[in-house]
């Protein structure tokens, strides 16, 4: 799973992960992160998801990172969004009322370029890697976050052998190997949706549950 996987989809519009509305496991799962409205979040591979003008409309200052320039210029070009732009290390930044975009590899990032965030928000991250990138990715975020950094994960788990990803089957007992080490693990929703979802039926799924985790860092 190359970063060129990801920019051919981005040119051909071949974007079936992204969602037009806003993810109702944030909407209703967010309060459980007792944050304060100003705090910093972060978005890793934020796309060009609706969630983050859903995130900046609580007040929260914000922080994403995405390696397609055409998936940043979509989301301020279809937000009428105009920002300014610098060039920051390997990283091509552009800033806007509260609003912080990195172009560029996640694992490019340090911990000074995330710092005072005090959540994540991994909606579509962790499920767009195949397992050993998903390692490299606990990984590099536990070096990236603050003790005390809470984390509102969403997974989905099915069949792998079923179905090629992305999105990849990433199971309770992975989200524990991944994160046990250095978070506290709270699932707090699972909910079978291959009914809801039915173009997953078509690739061959026979079952599937979308579940919601908390993730605390010790």
């Amino acid at each position: 799973m190359q970063q060129a996987f990801w920019h051919e989809r981005w040119e051909q519009n071949q974007i079936g992960f992204h969602c037009a509305a806003i993810n109702p496991h944030l909407e209703q799962y967010w309060s459980r992160l007792q944050l304060s409205p100003s705090s910093r979040v972060f978005v890793p591979l934020c796309g060009k998801s609706k969630d983050m003008l859903w995130l900046l409309a609580q007040g929260h200052e914000l922080i994403g990172v995405e390696f397609s320039p055409l998936a940043l210029e979509a989301f301020f070009t279809e937000n009428s969004l105009s920002a300014s732009t610098t060039v920051q290390g390997k990283f091509k930044v552009s800033e806007t009322n509260g609003l912080r975009l990195y172009c560029g590899d996640f694992f490019d990032l340090s911990a000074n370029d995330l710092a005072g965030v005090a959540a994540v928000y991994d909606r579509a991250s962790l499920v767009a890697l195949p397992p050993d990138m998903r390692t490299a990715y606990a990984t590099h975020l536990q070096q990236l976050l603050e003790k005390g950094t809470r984390i509102l994960l969403v997974a989905f788990n099915y069949p792998q052998h079923e179905m090629q990803g992305p999105p990849f089957s990433v199971q309770l007992p992975e989200v524990q190997a991944l994160f046990c080490s250095w978070c506290t693990i709270e699932l707090l929703h699972s909910q079978d949706i291959l009914d809801q979802e039915p173009h997953f039926r078509a690739r061959g799924v026979s079952q599937m549950q979308e579940q919601v985790y908390l993730l605390t860092v010790l």
